[in-house]
């Protein structure tokens, strides 16, 4: 089980985000686990002592370098130490973040070896099902233009915006999360032939807490969960890596 704790920018100070650190570090025996921190928490974070926590950027730059102010490069994030990278987040979609822009994004954290975390998924859904092919949309908007090795060092987040900011009793349902999963394997398969899709790991976002963790969890075939709020409090986090480990 890998669970990818996206901070967002709710940590903003050293004092907690060494707090969170030391939480995760604890708990990393039971689970996979990656810390989405803001840029700066990165290079502190990562020149410590060895450990099994990973580290991840929350957004990459499309530039390669040069005289572009403001940019944090895929390289600059490779060697602060990130292993892996959020891409087309649907905070960053809803300010402006086009397919193409994500796509070439997705190249250069694979130019550094990067592991990119590809958000997808629905603003609402439709009683005909037609939000499926805007998800099939942004699967294909990357993977039709990968090599097959490259597609296999992918991530695959379902992040159905509806579902974020809710409680867990609002948010989506077993059954429900079962059924993306199956779609969004499917959907892989059109670029990943034989068993080759089953390789992709696919997490869940959306209002992930304690209380709702084990049962998504449990009977929707997800390999994880990218989890935004409930990871910055530090027992909030802890009960739910041992719901679900």
């Amino acid at each position: 089980m890998l669970i990818v704790a996206n901070w967002k920018a709710y940590v903003d100070t050293k004092e907690k985000a060494k707090k969170l650190f030391a939480t995760a570090k604890r708990l990393s025996g039971k689970v996979d686990i990656v810390l989405a921190m803001p840029y700066p928490y990165i290079g502190m974070c990562a020149g410590g002592p060895k450990t099994k926590v990973a580290l991840a950027a929350q957004d990459v730059s499309i530039s390669t370098g040069g005289a572009t102010t403001g940019e944090v490069t895929a390289g600059l994030l490779a060697e602060l130490g990130a292993r892996y990278v959020i891409i087309g987040h649907s905070e960053r979609r809803a300010m402006g973040e086009t397919d193409e822009l994500i796509f070439e994004k997705v190249q250069r954290a694979l130019a550094h070896n990067l592991i990119p975390i590809l958000c997808v998924g629905e603003r609402e859904r439709d009683m005909d099902a037609q939000y499926l092919s805007g998800i099939r949309a942004q699967l294909a908007a990357v993977f039709s233009h990968l090599s097959q090795k490259e597609r296999l060092s992918m991530i695959v987040a379902y992040e159905p915006i509806w579902a974020i900011g809710k409680t867990a009793a609002d948010s989506i349902q077993s059954v429900e999360l079962e059924e993306m999963i199956l779609y969004i394997r499917k959907v892989l398969s059109d670029y990943l032939p034989g068993k080759s899709a089953q390789k992709v790991p696919i997490l869940y976002g959306g209002s992930i807490e304690p209380s709702n963790a084990r049962a998504l969890a449990g009977g929707s075939g997800v390999d994880g969960f990218l989890v935004g709020h409930a990871s910055v409090d530090a027992p909030t986090f802890t009960a739910l890596v041992k719901a679900v480990s």
